[in-house]
C-alpha cells in the first residue's frame, strides 16, 4: 500500500526547476498525486503530494537537505495521511474582487473561521484594472460548509461583510 508525503519547496526563479524536481521523485518511483506551482515575486514556490512505497519515501525524507543543497531550494518533506471525506459539508466557490486594499484576506478568513467553514483551496491575485490601471485584488476560494448551518444565512451574512468592506462577492455552490 501506497504511503503519502507533503513536499514543499520554495526558491528563487529559474527554468528546469519542475523538470529537475520531478526527475528525483520519478527515479525515486514516487507518483506526483496533486501540486501546486506558482512564481511569487522572484521565487518560486511549489507544494506536492507524492506517493509510494514506504522505503521509497523515507529516503527521500533522509535526504531533503541534500536535496534541497542541490535542487537549490528551501525543502520541507512531511509524511501526511489520505485527505478524509467530509461528511455532512457541502462545497461551494466563493469569488471576490475589489480595489486593492489590506486586510481583504483577513476579513475573509475570519468570516470563514467564526462560521466553522474550512478553506479547502484560496487563491489570490493583484492585478491592475484594464483602462484605469487602478490596483485590484481578487479572491477565489472553495471552502466546505457545515451542513447544519443555514447556507442562505451564511451567504446574506458573508455578502454583508463582503459590503461593509466594498468587495464584490459571488457565492455559489462548487461545480463538480
Amino acid at each position: 500500500m501506497n504511503e503519502l508525503l507533503v513536499i514543499t519547496a520554495v526558491g528563487e526563479d529559474r527554468p528546469g526547476i519542475v523538470d529537475e524536481l520531478s526527475h528525483i521523485l520519478f527515479d525515486a518511483d514516487l507518483n506526483i498525486e496533486d501540486s501546486r506551482m506558482s512564481i511569487l515575486g522572484g521565487e518560486f514556490a511549489i507544494i506536492l503530494l507524492v506517493s509510494g512505497k514506504a522505503e521509497a519515501l523515507a529516503k527521500i525524507q533522509n535526504q531533503e537537505n541534500k536535496l534541497g543543497n542541490a535542487l537549490r531550494l528551501k525543502l520541507l518533506i512531511k509524511p501526511t495521511q489520505a485527505k478524509q471525506p467530509h461528511k455532512d459539508k457541502i462545497p461551494y466557490s466563493i469569488k471576490v474582487v475589489s480595489m486593492d486594499h489590506p486586510g481583504i484576506v483577513h476579513h475573509l478568513a475570519r468570516f470563514m473561521a467564526q462560521h466553522q467553514i474550512n478553506i479547502e483551496d484560496l487563491e489570490t491575485e493583484s492585478y491592475p484594472a484594464p483602462h484605469t490601471g487602478t490596483p485590484m485584488f481578487a479572491v477565489n476560494m472553495s471552502v466546505d460548509i457545515p451542513g447544519e448551518l443555514s447556507i442562505s444565512k451564511v451567504r446574506d451574512e458573508f455578502i454583508e461583510l463582503c459590503d461593509e468592506h466594498n468587495l464584490d462577492a459571488q457565492f455559489s455552490p462548487l461545480e463538480p
